[in-house]
């Protein structure tokens, strides 16, 4: 554990996940604010310049760097795997599939986005391209993908706390019941 800090209600390794368009990174910045723990976007790491996308294996082993430290929250859907054997506790955004789409739709309209990786542009095109085939995505797993990741989590619940957050006011409960970083007791 890093200097004296008190430990954490969610603990020091922290997962979010949810569906595309669920709200992870709004959510995994706030929670980085609040508890001061590193943020680790995944998809910095996925792609390299120009939009090569890292092989598997190897942003498995990128991953792996990135889970060896003691405190992190990491945001992205890739590997979970890996991330979930590290971690203290995940916080799954149960958001209602529709909203997801109509975020990935609205996004592919706006400049606002997570960080790029270096080397990645971001143009119109490639943001229409990518945010509305998500929107497609979305709607193909729309019954299964929320049920597969929630079965998968549950399996391990003997060593991870999951939180289940299924509204914007959830979310909200969460993040103002953790201690400010830097706050004591």
């Amino acid at each position: 554990m890093s200097e004296t800090r008190q430990p954490l209600l969610l603990g020091r390794r922290v997962v979010v996940t949810g569906m595309a368009g669920a709200g992870k990174s709004t959510f995994s910045r706030e929670l980085a604010a609040r508890t001061g723990l590193p943020l680790v976007y995944l998809d910095l790491y996925r792609w390299d310049p120009g939009w090569v996308r890292k092989s598997a294996d190897e942003f498995r082993e990128v991953q792996q760097v990135l889970l060896a430290g003691e405190e992190w929250i990491v945001d992205g859907n890739v590997a979970i795997d890996l991330r979930v054997v590290r971690a203290d506790s995940v916080v799954f955004l149960d958001t209602p599939w529709w909203l997801c789409a109509r975020r990935a739709f609205m996004r592919g309209l706006r400049r606002r986005r997570p960080p790029l990786p270096d080397g990645c542009d971001d143009t119109l095109r490639r943001r229409l391209r990518d945010e509305w085939w998500l929107v497609w995505r979305i709607w193909l797993g729309r019954r299964s993908e929320r049920d597969l990741e929630l079965g998968y989590l549950s399996r391990h619940e003997k060593h991870v706390v999951l939180h289940v957050l299924r509204s914007k006011r959830e979310a909200r409960e969460l993040l103002e019941g953790l201690p400010r970083a830097g706050v004591g007791p």
